[in-house]
This record gives structure tokens, sequence and C-alpha cells, in this order.
């Protein structure tokens, strides 16, 4: 029996990628002006509708439905022949103040005391399965996904419509590596008129190149639009909702996930910002080739500022991996855990986060908790411990 495991991605235009990027976007809208902005935006698309709520304690001036119907705009439904026209539909806004519970227990006098926004757990991951050391399943997704919407952008397949959906199966051999691609499918919203078999052959000549020729054999399935036309699609054809998505945001399934959603949240809210620390700590472990995959788990207490628990489990394919105790305690001498310094380390105030909301979380250059920049410090604290 082959040992099989998939993951899915989805376009920007899809309904629920579309909420959390219109929640993101807000969210840059506030933190342009006011990096301190404390920000907790969800976004609900239906058919003709957009429903924005929330809480924010701000001092930018945002108006929360213009930014938002622009958000539509830009993610592809200024195109009328996707059924959603952002300059049609209605929004309505139902945003009030943060609470003064949750700020007392997050703002201090002295910025390095911040306490976190909510209690949680938050995962990172990494493994040597690809160069950006993600898992292949999630990360092939995401390469499909953002090629389709590449492709609609560009103009290249001008037929193609925001909507769409890519989910990739890996075959793994007896070693636990990838052995080859055993399922592929893309999904992909498009105008009326337009033949199922051109879909399906422009798919192959255009997005399936982008996966990994090696891996591909007779044997890889692959299918495209598999129940045939898809042309009522986007929030016309089902509804969004901001955080809906968060294992297409993580790890495809791979690795845990704490549960709480990335989009429309600023960085005081260890959600995000601590979900990204433990990216960037596994992923420096891994670098630092202390591990070839490691998972890392953060928890914290509201109002705390220094995680109750921090959990590193490494494992080694060809070679025995740095004890996890080892491991531990240099993530804490090399890494601020705190709400303050992982917001200050990875620059968490700037207006960062639409991007990441459309195109991925996790897997891209040039995100700062992608940089590889601690794996000489992992390397030397391991040695000290070590040689101790």
């Amino acid at each position: 029996m082959a040992d099989l495991f998939t993951s899915e991605a989805v376009t920007a235009g899809h309904p629920d990628k579309l909420a959390d990027t219109i929640s993101d976007t807000l969210l840059d809208a506030h933190l342009a002006q006011d990096p301190h902005a404390r920000v907790a935006i969800e976004t609900f698309v239906t058919n003709g509708t957009c429903v924005v709520g929330g809480e924010v304690r701000s001092k930018a001036t945002v108006d929360t439905a213009a930014v938002a119907r622009q958000a539509i705009r830009d993610a592809g439904y200024d195109d009328a022949r996707a059924g959603y026209p952002a300059d049609d539909i209605g929004i309505f806004v139902s945003v009030g103040q943060q609470s003064s519970e949750i700020a007392q227990g997050v703002d201090r006098e002295a910025p390095e005391k911040q306490g976190a926004g909510d209690q949680g757990m938050m995962f990172g991951y990494a493994c040597r399965d690809t160069d950006v050391l993600m898992p292949l399943p999630i990360h092939l997704s995401h390469v499909l996904s953002r090629g389709l919407t590449d492709l609609r952008t560009s103009g290249t397949l001008e037929y193609l419509l925001p909507d769409g959906k890519s989910q990739v199966t890996v075959e793994y051999g007896e070693d636990g590596r990838p052995a080859r691609l055993h399922t592929v499918v893309v999904s992909t919203q498009h105008a009326a008129g337009v033949d199922q078999a051109r879909i399906e052959s422009d798919v192959r000549e255009h997005l399936f190149p982008l996966l990994p020729a090696e891996l591909l054999d007779e044997n890889t399935r692959l299918f495209v639009n598999p129940t045939g036309s898809f042309v009522v699609g986007g929030p016309k054809g089902d509804t969004g909702l901001t955080g809906r998505k968060i294992i297409v945001d993580t790890y495809g399934g791979w690795a845990p996930h704490g549960g709480g959603a990335f989009s429309g949240k600023d960085p005081s809210k260890v959600d995000r910002s601590a979900a990204y620390m433990a990216r960037y700590v596994a992923k420096n472990i891994v670098a630092a080739e202390l591990a070839d995959a490691c998972e890392v788990q953060l928890a914290y207490a509201i109002g705390v500022a220094e995680p109750v628990s921090v959990r590193i489990r490494a494992e080694g394919w060809d070679r025995d991996a740095v004890p996890n105790a080892v491991l531990s305690q240099a993530v804490r001498k090399v890494f601020d855990l705190t709400p303050y310094g992982i917001i200050s380390g990875l620059g968490l105030e700037q207006p960062i986060y639409a991007d990441t909301a459309a195109r991925g979380h996790f897997g891209r250059p040039g995100l700062p908790w992608e940089e590889t920049d601690r794996v000489d410090a992992l390397k030397a604290e391991v040695a000290t411990a070590s040689n101790a």
C-alpha cells in the first residue's frame, strides 16, 4: 500500500482567500498610518454583499468600505464575468473599539514588557523536502495556485477568472522521502463558452511544467476541472469567510495548527506573530543542519510576555538530530520569544500582510520569518551545550 499525503491551496480569488485579503488589506491600511494599531477584523463575502466587522484601536483614518472595495477589485473582481463586480456590491461595516480588558493585558509603559494579546498555542514547521524547507504537498499546491493567478493577471490565459483551487498528492518511499507525484488536481473558474478540452490543454501546457519533472511519471494522474464547467465561482458561487483556510495558510495538514487564524490580526495577537516566529525558529534549525525536520510549539497566556512553554520536536532522516532538550535551550537563548521581541525582531509593525493572505504565509522568499540569519548563533549554542 502506497504512503500518500495530500494538501491543497486556493487562489487569491477564492471566496475565503478574498475575505482574508480584505481583512489584511484593512490591517495594512491601519499599520501604514499607525504602526501600533490594534486590529482584529473579519470579513464575510457572499453574492452581491461584503460584511466587515471587528474591533480596532488606531490613530489611523481609514475608509473601511473604500479599502475593502479596492481589495475586491485588486483580487480580480473588476471583471464582470467573475460575477462579483466590485463597484456594484453592497459593503456593510460594523467595526467597534478594542476591548479595554484586552488592552490592559497587552499595553505596558515599557514596550518590552508587552503581554501576549491572547492565550493559545502556535506551531511552526520546516523540513528538507524542498529548497524553501516546506513539506512538498503544500509547497507544490501553492506553486500551482499562484501560477493560476499569474496566468490570469498576465493575460496569458485571458479566459481565466479569479476563483480556483489546486491539490497535490505525493507518494512517499520507505525512507519517508517524496518518491513521486501520485495525483494533481487543478480547478479554475473560467469565462462562459470556453471549451473544457482547451482549458485542460492550456493548463497542461502552461501550469504543469511548474511541477518537478523528476517526480512525474506515466502513472501520475492529472485532473483539470474534473467536474466540468466552472463558470459560477467566487462569492457568487460560494460564501467566503476570514480564517476558514488555516490549513492552506500553514503546512497543508502535515504539521499541527494551533487553531487561530492569521488574517485581519495585528502582530500583538500571538495567533499570528508567534506562528511566524515558530516557523522562523524551525526553519533556522533545519537550515543549520541540526535536524532534517523540526516542529516548534509556543504557548502563551494573555497579558504575559514570556511563553508558558517552548517545545521542540526534531527529526533526523539520515542521521541523529540534536536532542530536543538541547535545541530548546539553544532556542531560548538565541530567539526573543516575547511579543515585543517577536514584533521588533521580525519587523511586524509594517504593512506587509495583504500579500501573505493572497499568496501564502510560508515558503516564500522575502518574508522576514523566512530568513535563515540565526543559523550560526544556533550552531554555536548547540556546540557549547554539547561540550558542557
